[in-house]
Parts: C-alpha cells; structure tokens; sequence
C-alpha cells in the first residue's frame, strides 16, 4: 500500500510540475536540444548529455555497434554553436598523423621548418569526431593526450591553442589492457552506451523513413555563441555542490570501494573533480545556483569502465540516490540507535521479558515447589505424599532426573522428566509388585506472563525514560518538518533535459520513502511512549 501511495504522489507531483513555467535557461536548452533531435529516434538523452559535456568542456565516448547513430550525434551536436569548424575521421591500424594533424607542408620543408598545414583538421577544429579511435596508432593518440590534456598543439617550433570546445570519440570495444591508453581513456568523462534501436515502433519509423540529416534546423536564436560558452563556463563554477549532492557522492564512493574486488572499478580524483564540473553544468543550465539529486543521476554515465561493470555502477548510482534522501542536520542512525537502546531498556525495566514461575531458592538453584500426592493403583489409603523440589534448570531438558526434599537430599525412588512442553512427569516406584503408583503430571505455575509490566517500578525511572522518548520523538518531527518544506521546494527544481522522468522518479520515490520512514519512527516513538505510561 505504501508503494502505491509513493508512486501517486510520484505522478502527481510529475504531472503537477512537467508544464510548470521553465526558466529561461532551462526553456532554451530544452528547445535546443528539441530542434538537434528533430527526426531522429531513442537519441534525447545521448544527445542531451553530450550538449552538456560540450557546455562543461567535457570530452564524450560513445560506446555501441557500428551504424548506430554515433557519427550523427557528433555532426548534429556540433549545430548547436555558432559557424562551428567540425572535423570527423574513422581511425585505423594504418591512420597516420598527416590525416588527423594535417600534412607536412613541403614549403616548409624546403625551408628546412617541419609543419603541417592543419587548417581543416583537428588541431584547427571546434569540434571533432573520431571513429574506432582505439585501433589508432600509438603517434595519434599521444598527441592526441597532449591536445586534450593541455588544449595545446605544437607544430614545428610553435606551440598554440586549439580552439577545440570537445572531442566526440566512438567505438564498439574499449581500449585493451597494458597499451597505455588508460589515460586517454580516462580523459573520456562522459561514457554513454549507444544500442541500436529497441522499441518496435521507433524502429518501424526508422525503415518508413529518409536517412536522417547530419545538418539539423536549429533556429538563430537558440545557438550557442562561443562567446555565450566562455561565459557559461566561467559562470558554471560559481555554482555550489549540495550537502545532499557531496553526501551521495560520499555513499557511492563507499560502495565502489567495497565492490572493487567484483567490479575493478577505480576513478581517479581528477575524474570525481570534472564530474563535479558536469553536475555543476546541468545546475547551471537548468537555472540553478545549488545541485540537486537530477544532476547527480549524471554520474552514471561518468563512473563505468567497462561494458561488464556499466550496468552495476548505474545501479549503484541509482541506489544511493534513491537511499540518501535528504541531508539532515541531525544524525538520523545515531537517533536510531538512542531509540533502540531506549526500546530495549523500557522493556528491561518495566516489563518481563521471559515468563516468571512460582519457585523457591535453594541454596544458589532455583526449584518448583511440589505437594505431590502418588496414588496406590491396587490400596486406596496406600497414597503417598511427598513435599519435593523439582530443579528449574532442567525445564527445557528431556533428560530424566531426580527431585530433592526439603533439607536438600535427593528422593532416589521418584523420576522426574520434562516433556519440552512446559509439563513434568512425575513417577515413584513402588518397593514390591503390590505397590504400584500412579505416574503424576506437574505443570509449573506462572505468576507473570513474558510481557506483563513489573508492578513494583521506581515512578522516577519511568518518568526518566518517558521523556527521553519524548525529547526523541521531538527531533524525528522537527526532521519531518525540516524534509517535508524542502521537499515542497525542491519538486520545481528537479526536471532536467539531462536526466530521464523515470531517472527522476526514483530520486523522488527515494524522499517520499524518507518522509515515509521518518512517520514510522515518530508513530513508534508512540508505541515506546505508551510502554512508559
């Protein structure tokens, strides 16, 4: 029932704030990414976070099959700025320098002066595109690290900028082990898988269509400026992680750490800081000054390493999220464990926590008293009475074993066992054939029932537990009221073009499940409170 009603308001709070008033920001991407999407099918979200880590400075590497809209993404993403220089190659184990970096020009040759001419390639380029980039060779790839890792490009004796604002890399493998590629690869922040199309009706489309242009319509006023990016860029830092942000990056880090042995997932520091960077972005471009749980969906695209381990990290990442909640100022497990340790000390003190029976103490042994009358099977006033003492501590044996008398001495001719059940078998044997008795069944008698309160309780001891109860009781509601306004804050705030409604639905359900357990703990702070009274 708790689910149903957590996916109602769920809908609820969907429906309510999907045609809420976007900001400005926000409606201009959003339209954007509309326009660069425009014809082509289950390819929003890889195109929207491929903006994002264009407007973050980010570089992308798109993983799939051949012939799954990768190069497309690249060229149309690429409409998205202004008179963008876009450059796209399919890499080779035969590629060579002169067909990504430019050729060597034989004027400067002659002039003994080693430069390309790299106008038109990617040195010169804003935006690029390589394709099967791992079967690359490894002089490509070298410089390649060096344009990325410093934005620099030398020719000859000259060292400049390049203008490059991201690098779109694709393949269908990842690079292989032990080729020193690992840093290259890591520079690659944003991962996303590519599949090929899944739904039956999107893929109908696709065959009852014309190939999807490269060259989108985007209107004039929507593009982005480099001017506008340089600008955002600068802006985007100002933006501050949340509390709630640096706490489910603290639980995923913690996760990845014990599953390393399962998953070999390591992400470096420079990694976590230019993921921050894009969940600072997604902030910033969804109108922002503070992050939120639909900017840290993000990190699941940033944390996997291999196709064997992508879908446990998203689900970690997902996990988490749906776990945190919101940050309080108050440490909800350390209020758990005060109010379990008061739960089990009002039950101690006040309440029985095991049956109590009707015996007598013997020197240190506990014993059930017993009148037991043995009836003479064949002589009527042949009975036998005995006072006995049977030992407490043979109450859950099914051993056989004999009682005492009252100075303490064992009565060698009657047998006692316990059948497990709480009942005792009494048995005297008889000194001839004529003198028979009756086996007896003893039940022990309880005066106080596990669970009945102690009668005899000091009043300033239940006082003392009452209002600690209480005072917890007191703060489970103040955090209650603290989640709940937030939450009612926070709802606007959490679409995102970046990050899927059924992605945010989980981030949602995950405070409604907080709201929902908090209410538990205050009603059994009720229950606590009425042990008390």
């Amino acid at each position: 029932m708790k689910s149903e009603n957590n996916y109602e308001r769920i809908v609820q709070n969907s429906k309510k704030f999907q045609h809420s008033q976007k900001n400005e920001m926000q409606k201009r991407i959003t339209d954007l990414l509309q326009q660069l999407t425009n014809g082509i099918h289950e390819r929003n979200q890889i195109m929207a976070v491929s903006l994002l880590g264009a407007i973050a400075g980010h570089n992308t590497f798109l993983f799939g099959p051949p012939g799954t809209a990768k190069s497309l993404i690249s060229r149309r993403l690429a409409y998205a700025f202004e008179n963008p220089q876009y450059f796209e190659y399919l890499m080779n184990r035969f590629s060579t320098p002169e067909e990504v970096f430019g050729p060597v020009s034989i004027k400067a040759l002659k002039e003994d002066r080693y430069l390309r001419k790299i106008e038109g390639y990617l040195p010169t380029a804003d935006f690029a595109f390589l394709d099967e980039i791992w079967k690359s060779s490894p002089a490509i790839l070298n410089n390649l690290l060096t344009i990325i890792n410093e934005h620099i490009f030398k020719n000859g004796d000259e060292r400049f900028n390049v203008p490059l604002k991201a690098l779109i890399a694709a393949s269908n493998e990842i690079p292989p082990e032990n080729q020193g590629l690992e840093a290259l690869y890591d520079r690659f922040i944003i991962r996303l898988l590519v599949p090929p199309i899944e739904q039956e009706e999107n893929f109908n489309r696709l065959l009852d269509s014309k190939p999807s242009s490269d060259k989108p319509e985007i209107s004039e006023d929507l593009k982005i400026s480099y001017q506008e990016l340089a600008k955002w860029r600068e802006q985007l830092h100002k933006v501050k992680l949340s509390t709630d942000t640096l706490l489910i990056i603290k639980y995923i880090r913690e996760e990845l750490a014990a599953q390393f042995d399962k998953l070999s997932v390591y992400v470096s520091d420079r990694r976590w800081q230019r993921a921050a960077v894009l969940l600072k972005a997604s902030a910033f471009c969804n109108g922002r000054k503070e992050t939120n749980h639909s900017d840290v969906i993000l990190l699941k695209y940033c944390l996997w390493t291999t196709p064997e381990n992508r879908e446990t990290v998203e689900e970690i990442v997902m996990h988490v999220i749906k776990s945190c909640g919101f940050d309080t100022d108050i440490d909800l497990a350390e209020l758990d464990r005060e109010k379990e340790s008061l739960d089990k000390e009002i039950n101690k003190e006040l309440y029985y926590s095991q049956d109590i029976y009707d015996t007598v103490e013997m020197g240190e042994k506990k014993y059930f008293p017993v009148l037991a009358t043995f009836k003479d099977e064949y002589y009527a006033n042949r009975d036998k009475k005995y006072q006995l003492f049977i030992s407490f501590n043979k109450f859950h044996s099914q051993d056989t074993f004999n009682p005492i008398d009252e100075q303490g001495n064992t009565i060698d001719n009657i047998e006692c066992q316990f059948d497990g059940q709480g009942s005792c078998s009494l048995k005297l044997r008889g000194n001839s054939y004529h003198n028979q008795y009756t086996p007896l069944t003893f039940k022990p008698k309880i005066i106080f029932h596990k669970g009945d309160k102690k009668l005899d309780v000091n009043k300033r001891l239940i006082y003392s537990l009452s209002q600690a109860v209480s005072d917890i009781r007191k703060q489970l509601i103040d955090i209650l009221k603290q989640v709940e306004k937030k939450y009612e804050e926070y709802q606007q705030y959490l679409q995102s073009p970046f990050a899927t409604q059924v992605d945010i639905d989980i981030a949602v359900s995950g405070i409604l499940d907080q709201i929902d357990k908090l209410n538990l703990r205050i009603k059994d702070c009720e229950r606590l409170g009425s042990l008390c009274r």
